[in-house]
């Protein structure tokens, strides 16, 4: 018996139009009729074997424990649907997991959000647009960066979004970031910075506010920006994309967002970048 474009689509977890694409990359069907018709040990075959086949790419996030993360992954927890995984990873190390089809979705941040990673279009699902500064020990004085100088700092590594921001704004005022981060501790996550200067581990550490606010302590801001998840277009109906989607659009989330020190979630859920054509947005 052969299967139809519904039946394809079902087995896949994928929209019926995404079927269609799967057809230009690799997907075995035949034309019968006016209409397509697939058979069943093919379409197994070629789900166990081809990287294309969204069921290869495994339920996971790659993201850096921001805490809309945490929220996101909660409301999708609170829905009763298969688990989705959270790998702690920077951008760099996101974006690299997203282009291997490690992930399903890598956090991205900035000014500059990528519309391709691998020569692959990409999306960008708007979570928040967040405060990054500075948690400031209590009793330390922070009058400019110039003053980070002799200060214990907690930082980020290289190969992390604001670590790059950071190192910019730094050279933009005369100041080496070589010498800010000579002896500087490098965390994997703003939540572990806030946390290492609330224990008195560092003076300053380079954070979120959420997360400076979350465990009490002030935050110098640095700059404002958009915080989401990047999703491959061809990924977009897959349906645990779409649980992603329909959670970062929800009023509740939002509600939840703007409870948070340091966030703006007016355009949460807002799914950005052009798509090519045919593709549901």
């Amino acid at each position: 018996m052969l299967l139809t474009t519904a039946d394809v689509a079902r087995l896949l977890r994928v929209h019926p139009k995404h079927v269609y694409r799967l057809l230009r990359r690799g997907l075995p069907g035949r034309r019968v009729g006016g209409e397509w018709r697939f058979a069943p040990p093919e379409v197994l075959a070629w789900r166990g074997s081809s990287p294309e086949s969204p069921a290869q790419v495994p339920p996971l996030l790659a993201a850096n424990g921001d805490m809309a993360i945490e929220l996101l992954m909660a409301r999708l927890g609170d829905g009763g649907a298969d688990p989705l995984g959270l790998v702690q990873a920077d951008s760099g190390e996101g974006l690299a997991l997203l282009e291997r089809g490690a992930v399903l979705a890598a956090g991205c941040h900035g000014s500059a959000i990528p519309r391709s990673v691998g020569g692959e279009h990409v999306a960008f699902l708007r979570l928040v647009d967040r405060t990054v500064g500075l948690a400031v020990r209590h009793g330390v004085r922070l009058g400019s960066l110039r003053h980070l100088r002799g200060r214990r700092l907690a930082s980020r590594p290289r190969t992390a979004g604001v670590r790059l921001r950071f190192d910019r704004e730094l050279r933009r005022r005369g100041i080496d970031p070589e010498e800010v981060h000579a002896s500087a501790r490098l965390l994997t996550s703003h939540r572990e910075v806030a946390c290492a200067v609330a224990r008195g581990e560092a003076d300053v550490g380079l954070a979120t506010a959420a997360w400076a606010s979350r465990v009490g302590l002030e935050c110098v801001p640095l700059c404002r920006e958009p915080y989401g998840l990047l999703v491959r277009v061809s990924a977009l109906d897959d349906p645990r994309v779409l649980r992603l989607r329909e959670a970062a659009g929800s009023a509740g989330f939002r509600e939840q967002l703007a409870a948070v020190s340091g966030y703006e979630a007016r355009r949460s859920g807002a799914l950005l970048h052009a798509r090519p054509e045919g593709v549901a947005s």
